[in-house]
C-alpha cells in the first residue's frame, strides 16, 4: 500500500451515471485487478475504486455515481489533486489463463477486466469477453475491448442491445479458464454455469480498505478472507456461498 497525490487529467461521462477519470502520478506497483482508495473532502471513509488501466505515470479509473463520494468525484476538474492509496488487493493471476481465457463482467464489474484483457492479448492469448448490462443506455467499453482484439459479446437484461439475458446466457462453447467481476447474484450464476476453474473479483462495501476492520469478510473453505486485503480476487474452488 502506498499513499500518493495524483492529479486529474480527464474526467468524462461514458453514460448517464458512469465516468472515466484519468490521473497522473506514481503508478509503480499497481497490478491488474487491484483497486485504489480515494480520500474525498468532508467524507470520513475513502472510496474504493477498481483500476481500469495503468501505464507509466497514468492511472485510469471508471466509476459509477451511486452516492456522495462518487458524486463528488464526478464534479472534479482537470488539474485537481487527489490523495490516493494504491497497491490495494491481490489482483488477478494470469499464469492460469491458458490459451483461450474468458472474461465475464457485469455493470461496474466491467472496468477491472480491461487491463487484464490488454495484458492477456499482449501475451498472445485468444480472449473472449462477455459484458452484461441492464439496458442499452448502460453499455460502455464495448469498443475498447474490441480494439484490443477481443471477441466481445454484450448482453442486456431487457434485450434492448446485443443478446437478451445475462452473461451466463452468452457463454462461448469453449474456453480454457475464466475471470469474472460483477454483483454477487451474477457471480453466483457464473459459479454454477462455468465448466472450468476461474477467478472471481468481488464488489464489497469496504470500511478501511486494507484489512484492519474485517468489515468485508467472505466465507471460504479455510474460514474467512477479507475482500480488501486477501481479495478482491478469490479462486472458484475456495468460495463457499451462503444458502
Amino acid at each position: 500500500m502506498k499513499q500518493s497525490i495524483f492529479t486529474v487529467l480527464e474526467n468524462v461521462p461514458l453514460t448517464a451515471t458512469v465516468y472515466r477519470m484519468r490521473l497522473t502520478g506514481d503508478t509503480t506497483g499497481i497490478t491488474t485487478g487491484q483497486f485504489v482508495n480515494i480520500l474525498l473532502d468532508g467524507l470520513y471513509l475513502r472510496r474504493p475504486i477498481s483500476v481500469y488501466d495503468c501505464t507509466e505515470g497514468v492511472l485510469t479509473l471508471i466509476y459509477k455515481v451511486v452516492g456522495k463520494g462518487t458524486a463528488q468525484m464526478a464534479g472534479m476538474r482537470v488539474g485537481q489533486p487527489l490523495d490516493v492509496l494504491t497497491g490495494l488487493g491481490n489482483g488477478y493471476d494470469r499464469t492460469k489463463a491458458g490459451d483461450h481465457p474468458l472474461l465475464l463482467g457485469g455493470g461496474v464489474g466491467v472496468p477491472p477486466l480491461y487491463m487484464l484483457a490488454r495484458q492477456l492479448r499482449e501475451q498472445g492469448k485468444t480472449v473472449s469477453v462477455v459484458l452484461g448490462f441492464n439496458t442499452k443506455d448502460e453499455v460502455f467499453c464495448e469498443q475498447e475491448f474490441k480494439d484490443l482484439g477481443c471477441d466481445v459479446t454484450v448482453t442486456t437484461a431487457d434485450g434492448s442491445y446485443g443478446v437478451k439475458g445475462f452473461v451466463t446466457d452468452a457463454l462461448p462453447a469453449e474456453y480454457s479458464y475464466f475471470y469474472t467481476c460483477g454483483p454477487e447474484p451474477m457471480l453466483r450464476a457464473v459459479y454454477k454455469a462455468t465448466a472450468t476453474s476461474g477467478q472471481f473479483s468481488f464488489e464489497e462495501r469496504m470500511g478501511c480498505g486494507f484489512g484492519a476492520c474485517m468489515g468485508c469478510s467472505c466465507k471460504v473453505i479455510t474460514g474467512y478472507k477479507r475482500i480488501c486485503k486477501d481479495g478482491p480476487v478469490l479462486e472458484k474452488e475456495e468460495i463457499l456461498w451462503d444458502a
